[in-house]
């Protein structure tokens, strides 16, 4: 298993939003996870992404215990080994779809002429080779949101987590993104956790999981 959970259980004050979670992802495995707003998806989402810390429970990620780690090895793994794409891209719009990309390769201490490279090549896997050189405020939100997944994966990272990534985007983009999730799976063996609320992206996945009450009911 690439990622691996048990018994993950989340209170803030005395809501009890996660109680006792068990989640499992093979290498290369597309997952959803589904819900109504409440049911404590984002933040299984977020403690799965190393974002925020379970009161219990054990999480291993590409052979890892990352509840082991301090902060400081944490945050270096998290930038190595992990990968996010959120509902709004978060590009910072100063810089080009290039230098957007490459920010992380850089922040994790890659030279610029590595994370140049890798950052172009990306950008040509997502279908912006053409548009590297343009800043966010030029691309369309399908464009944007195709620059923000490929930063998501330019270290390479063992599971890529998105967050409603199509929930701010039209019909037509939307299965444009749904098809670039499942190409990059098959490109690149990605593994990929996504939490949505649209079913046509769910019934896609390899698996699909539905909380409620902060338990999975059904696979």
């Amino acid at each position: 298993m690439i990622i691996e959970a048990t018994k993950i259980r989340k209170s803030f004050d005395t809501l009890q939003v996660l109680k006792g979670v068990d989640f499992a992802a093979e290498r290369g495995e597309v997952v959803s996870i589904t819900g109504a707003s409440g049911a404590g998806k984002t933040t299984l989402l977020q403690i799965l992404g190393t974002l925020s810390t379970p009161d219990s429970g054990t999480l291993t990620i590409d052979g890892t215990d990352v509840l082991a780690l301090g902060s400081k090895e944490l945050a270096a793994f998290r930038g190595r080994r992990i990968g996010f794409v959120f509902q709004f891209h978060h590009l910072l719009p100063e810089f080009t779809a290039l230098e957007n990309v490459m920010i992380p390769a850089l922040i994790a201490g890659r030279s610029t002429k590595e994370a140049n490279a890798s950052a172009i090549e990306l950008l040509d896997t997502v279908g912006l080779a053409e548009r590297i050189s343009h800043k966010p405020s030029a691309l369309s939100g399908g464009e944007q949101q195709r620059v923000a997944i490929a930063r998501a994966l330019v270290n390479k990272p063992a599971v890529l987590f998105a967050d409603e990534p199509t929930g701010n985007l039209d019909s037509a983009t939307k299965e444009e993104i749904h098809r670039l999730f499942f190409d990059l799976r098959d490109r690149l063996g990605q593994t990929i956790i996504i939490v949505t609320h649209d079913p046509a992206l769910a019934t896609l996945c390899d698996r699909s999981l539905t909380m409620r009450d902060g338990l999975f009911i059904s696979e």
